[in-house]
């Protein structure tokens, strides 16, 4: 029986000639993720062990990422406590403020996620790395620990769905319309434990921006992973972030998958998640009229350059809405530098927009903005569940950097269109 492209690369890891779905297995990982909510855990749980050290000091990322700079004293001491381990054992790809950015676009920028890679990560939008062909996912933080201290972890083999992506997406369609549109069709649970493959013409229309994207809301459908085939786009992303040794991996002809889907990108429309779920989708046209208090362009899923860009391209010349609240976070610092470098940053400040340092930020209702009751934010981040961004009775509804900019400007749920 064939394998999927996920299935070959655990098969791998685990030293099998192959695998099949539901099968239990210990792989050796590439790599082991933490931020500073998830890493403390972790090393709690390391110093239970008794651990001697870490498996590799080469092979664990720790990013200070959703509350750096520190919003108050907790989170200082989180900090504080991820920093000293780090120090301890002579962590290599630690990264601090004035390094650091948002974990799941800083990794990939630093070329430490290639194709063929098993990386784990106490953060669920770990599945990011999929767009590079590498099996990835999100853990609890006993499972880092574990991770950190052995360079090895359990996994059942996940089955799989197929995405046929055909197709060539309309001018304002981008990775997030694509996923939310997927997620609105099978549901937050459709691909529960499951690892979503992506494959299609289509995908050649997508730029790397929007692959990471799709691989990071693939747990927003319930799946243990999103992983995308390595063309040469991929492969000329990692040569250009990094120089470390890469596997490509085809899924067999006869792999076998639960489901399979067809999208044509070509049909589809700027996409909205509603409160207060991922699956809640409608297209812009379908949207109403909403007022909006917040937009927020950032996070893990929107705030690398293409987001960026494309958020200047509709506020240049233009200011937001009066009253309108529009906070821009780059993803890491080298977006940050090359979004200052092209004159993006001077755009959003003369549309009366802020822009902050990389952090997680607003996404998980950190700080650099909350919301109050009532109030209604349009975000590029990935989840919209109760309370999330604040208040247990404000919404927020997730789209593209094409809406959120349109909205800021309207004052109102909006796409790019309605600006013509």
């Amino acid at each position: 029986m064939g394998m999927t492209m996920t299935q070959k690369i655990l098969a791998a890891h685990a030293g099998l000639p192959e695998v099949s779905a539901g099968q239990l297995i210990e792989a050796d990982l590439d790599l082991v993720l933490g931020n500073d909510i998830t890493s403390p855990v972790a090393i709690h749980e390391m110093d239970k062990m008794k651990a001697d050290g870490v498996f590799d000091k080469d092979k664990i990322a720790l990013v200070l990422d959703h509350f750096v700079p520190n919003k108050d004293i907790k989170s200082a001491q989180h900090c504080k406590c991820v920093r000293e381990f780090a120090c301890k054992h002579e962590i290599t790809n630690y990264f601090d403020v004035g390094e650091m950015g948002i974990e799941h676009a800083l990794l990939p920028e630093k070329g430490l996620t290639v194709a063929g890679d098993v990386i784990i990560g106490a953060d669920s939008h770990t599945c990011t790395y999929g767009a590079l062909g590498a099996f990835s996912t999100g853990v609890g933080s006993t499972d880092m620990a574990a991770g950190m201290a052995t360079g090895k972890a359990w996994f059942k083999v996940p089955a799989a769905i197929r995405f046929h992506l055909t197709g060539k997406p309309a001018k304002w369609i981008g990775g997030k319309d694509i996923i939310l549109h997927i997620i609105g069709k099978i549901g937050v649970d459709g691909a529960l434990y499951k690892s979503m493959e992506f494959t299609g013409d289509g995908i050649s229309y997508l730029t790397m921006d929007d692959r990471f994207t799709i691989a990071n809301m693939a747990i927003e459908a319930g799946g243990k992973n999103g992983i995308f085939p390595v063309d040469a786009l991929a492969e000329q992303y990692m040569k250009e972030h990094g120089n470390r040794p890469y596997v490509i991996y085809e899924a067999d002809e006869d792999a076998v998958y639960d489901e399979e889907y067809t999208i044509d990108l070509g049909a589809l429309k700027p996409t909205v998640a509603f409160p207060h779920l991922p699956e809640n989708t409608r297209t812009i046209d379908e949207a109403g009229d909403l007022k909006i208090d917040q937009v927020v362009i950032g996070s893990c899923t929107n705030g690398r350059m293409d987001d960026l860009r494309i958020a200047a391209s509709i506020l240049k010349g233009r200011k937001v809405a009066k009253g309108m609240r529009v906070i821009i976070i780059p993803a890491t610092q080298q977006i940050y530098l090359t979004a200052m470098e092209e004159g993006l940053l001077k755009i959003f400040v003369e549309a009366g927009a802020i822009v902050s340092t990389p952090t997680c930020g607003p996404c998980l209702g950190g700080y650099m903005g909350i919301l109050a009751e009532h109030e209604r934010c349009v975000s590029t981040t990935n989840r919209n569940f109760v309370g999330r961004m604040g208040h247990v009775e404000s919404e927020i509804y997730l789209a593209g950097p094409a809406v959120a900019a349109a909205s800021a400007v309207t004052g109102k749920l909006s796409g790019p269109d309605e600006l013509d």
